[in-house]
């Protein structure tokens, strides 16, 4: 689809309400979600994006923004003549669906946030984030085997199974240097301010062997976002959906199934 100028690949399976994945800022839709794809289907119409940038889009300038993003999102899913979706975003996608929420108030039905962040300066502070831009930058310069040594280790727990690990990190292997940046310094944007403004059914799952967004994240922006709930999961790092797949389905599904009848 195209969206904006900006060639848009994705998947759509199922029916039902519409829920709407958004990956981080490596990978693509099909490495991220592809178990929740198959899974949540049986009940929802499931959409999930590779973002302008990642998989199979096309890249965006380098200065698009984490507004461009979410007003890129909410076109994608209106061309979908989709009026109204859940939203469950991963990382980068967590910001995204801030951002979104923000800016297109009306689209959103619930939120949630993955090991995320209300964006980079919002959760790490401003010190932190630079110096995160900084790193991400460096690394998109790199090739593609070095940018999954550096990338790699931080999405994962040391007990995640390798067979899981190897398959996603093929999709990081095909990442789109410019894209990367793109998407680098969209997520360094301060969401913070979006977080008191959340009037929909709101989900935080965490993960506590998470290095990149350490659960404290999580407990902060619960903290700050009025009526969410927030679940821990044990064992798996940053990349939860890859690595703790059935955890991460039964919560993302449990939460819908309560917050569906919303839909009508």
């Amino acid at each position: 689809m195209e969206v904006g100028g900006l060639r848009i690949a994705f998947e759509r399976t199922g029916t039902g309400p519409a829920v709407v994945l958004a990956h981080g800022f490596v990978g693509d839709a099909r490495a991220t979600w592809g178990r929740q794809i198959e899974a949540l289907s049986e009940e929802f119409t499931v959409v999930a994006w590779d973002a302008p940038g990642a998989g199979g889009s096309s890249d965006p300038p380098e200065e698009f923004g984490m507004d461009s993003y979410a007003d890129c999102l909410a076109e994608f899913i209106r061309a979908l003549r989709i009026e109204r979706a859940h939203l469950v975003g991963l990382s980068f996608g967590a910001a995204l669906a801030l951002a979104m929420f923000h800016r297109h108030r009306g689209l959103a039905l619930s939120l949630v946030l993955v090991n995320g962040y209300a964006g980079w300066v919002g959760s790490l502070g401003r010190d932190e984030a630079d110096q995160r831009l900084a790193r991400s930058l460096e690394a998109s310069r790199l090739s593609p085997h070095e940018f999954v040594a550096v990338m790699g280790p931080s999405m994962f727990s040391p007990s995640a199974d390798s067979e899981l690990v190897a398959q996603f990190l093929d999709s990081v292997r095909a990442f789109h240097p410019s894209g990367f940046r793109a998407m680098a310094r969209a997520s360094h944007s301060d969401q913070r301010h979006v977080l008191a403004e959340v009037d929909v059914p709101t989900l935080l799952l965490c993960s506590d062997h998470d290095v990149r967004a350490p659960m404290s994240l999580g407990l902060a922006m619960h903290a700050a976002t009025p009526g969410s709930a927030i679940v821990v999961l044990t064992g798996p790092g940053h990349a939860s959906p890859v690595e703790a797949p059935d955890d991460v389905t039964r919560e993302v599904r449990r939460f819908l199934r309560r917050a569906a009848p919303h839909s009508a």
